[in-house]
């Protein structure tokens, strides 16, 4: 089995993970969190969301929080803009990438985005246009890629032609995103079978959640099929609004932690990362949901 020697650790804690949180976090919670991140060792942290406060209003203080963070030489620090009033925000936070995202179903995008996919793909089409005119690189979501709360089962096909526009709008990476976290490792290959030969492993990245504990097993499948770069959040933080009963991401440490037993390289510092997690733990007032954290209070803090 040949698996890669390096990979890529896209830290999304600040947007997917806190979206789904209850109770607001300050801005200057956020802002010494994401610090905290910086310090890690991860290349890529996604900070925040510019969509309409009224759709999620954790991300209410988006640009606020772009312009307060510590940036760091190497890490790019990204957004997600649903639209070109969220794009102009975040070109003026200076964000160093910009993010959209659709689903590869028509009940979720209409649930999540408001609009059938035929509506959404012009508007994200300005959208990757005006960011490429910009000089920033841009990257694509779907969701919903193996399955979806409304619709059941999402054939690979679907999936592959959704991608196709996106990249053929101009996008230089498409995160396919496990929404409700019920895929087994075989759903992950079935998928990957059909868009590797048109995408190539380079410009894929895997988006996990850990609904039911298969988050790390299908981690390892698209390892072994030459997947090198993955989405996590710290303390397995996140969810989805608009997908009932979806758990959050696969964890940071976790996901970390498996790589490096696994011997490949990922730059990041562990205990870097569970400093983070202790501070988002004192912020949130609750354990996070990460086996490496749990380990920790147990084993070192007796």
């Amino acid at each position: 089995m040949k698996l890669p020697e390096k990979v890529t650790i896209k830290e999304v804690g600040p947007r997917d993970g806190l979206q789904n949180e209850p109770h607001q976090i300050s801005t200057e919670h956020k802002v010494a969190w994401i610090d905290h991140l910086s310090e890690s060792g991860l290349s890529y942290i996604e900070v925040t969301s510019f969509v309409h406060p009224k759709w999620i209003p954790q991300l209410a203080d988006a640009a606020e929080v772009l312009s307060s963070i510590q940036r760091k030489p190497g890490i790019t620090y990204a957004a997600l803009v649903p639209n070109m009033h969220g794009l102009r925000r975040a070109l003026e936070g200076n964000a160093d990438e910009v993010s959209v995202f659709m689903s590869a179903s028509e009940s979720h995008n209409k649930n999540n985005i408001n609009k059938t996919i035929t509506e959404t793909l012009p508007v994200l089409k300005e959208v990757v246009s005006e960011a490429k005119r910009a000089g920033k690189t841009v990257r694509g979501y779907v969701s919903t890629v193996i399955a979806c709360p409304y619709e059941g089962m999402i054939s690979p096909e679907q999936v592959k032609e959704i991608g196709a526009r996106l990249f053929d709008m101009g996008i230089d990476e498409l995160s396919l995103g496990e929404t409700i976290g019920v895929a087994a490792p075989t759903d992950v290959e079935r998928l990957l079978d059909t868009l590797l030969p048109e995408f190539g492993p380079d410009r894929l990245a895997m988006h996990f959640h850990d609904t039911r504990g298969t988050a790390l097993a299908n981690v390892s499948k698209a390892l072994e099929m030459g997947i090198s770069t993955f989405d996590s959040a710290l303390g397995g933080l996140g969810g989805c609004p608009y997908a009932k009963g979806a758990a959050g991401n696969v964890a940071t440490e976790d996901l970390a932690y498996m790589l490096d037993a696994m011997g490949m390289e990922t730059g990041v510092r562990m205990e870097a990362l569970i400093e983070a997690g202790e501070l988002m733990e004192s912020i949130l007032g609750k354990p996070l949901k990460s086996k490496q954290l749990e380990i920790y209070r147990k084993v070192e803090k007796g």
